[in-house]
């Protein structure tokens, strides 16, 4: 693939067909794609979890009843012990890796301070985990029907319900998702 073939920021759809339980009916925001692999942040799985169960396990407090409510994610089967923090950049913190000027990945417990503080961004997305895949192994992926793929809506990642991400984020193809067929074929 060249640099204008990589996905990052971009969408993955999982095909209806695909039933990993891991990837079955998800969306996976792509944070970064190039000839070592790809890593992305899965964003509709929700964990049941608030953001403020994972800040008392930080031993950072807050009163604040929006963030101790905040959803938290399972991002995907690596790492599921650590948090990754999509958001819309408001600075740089300790471990951030921007996507692009709109967004930026932290993984750091200092953008969690900030937030507490109300010095954080105005938008974010928090998880436990992300989905991970090796050179050429996503590519192999798509070539086999596994996934769809299409620009990333921040709109889906911070504003839409997590049930209909799956749907909406397909109709950004102009495809319902629901009437698709779980039987990959080939013309």
């Amino acid at each position: 693939m060249t640099d204008t073939e990589y996905l990052t920021d971009h969408f993955l759809i999982a095909m209806p067909q695909l039933d990993d339980p891991n990837f079955s009916q998800t969306v996976t925001y792509l944070c970064q794609h190039d000839a070592q692999g790809a890593m992305g942040i899965t964003i509709n799985r929700p964990l049941g979890i608030g953001l403020g169960e994972l800040l008392a396990q930080l031993e950072i407090g807050t009163d604040d009843d929006l963030l101790i409510r905040q959803p938290v994610y399972s991002g995907g089967p690596v790492q599921t012990s650590r948090g990754f923090i999509l958001h819309s950049p408001a600075s740089l913190w300790d471990s951030t890796l921007e996507i692009n000027p709109q967004l930026s990945l932290t993984t750091s417990s200092d953008i969690f301070e900030a937030m507490v503080a109300g010095n954080g961004p105005e938008k974010t997305f928090v998880a436990l985990g992300y989905s991970g895949w090796g050179a050429g192994q996503l590519e192999a992926e798509i070539m086999n029907n596994a996934w769809l793929h299409t620009r990333a809506d921040y709109s889906i990642l911070f504003d839409t319900e997590p049930g209909q991400r799956w749907p909406q984020a397909a109709a950004q193809l102009g495809i319902d998702i629901n009437t698709l067929s779980h039987e990959p074929g080939h013309a």
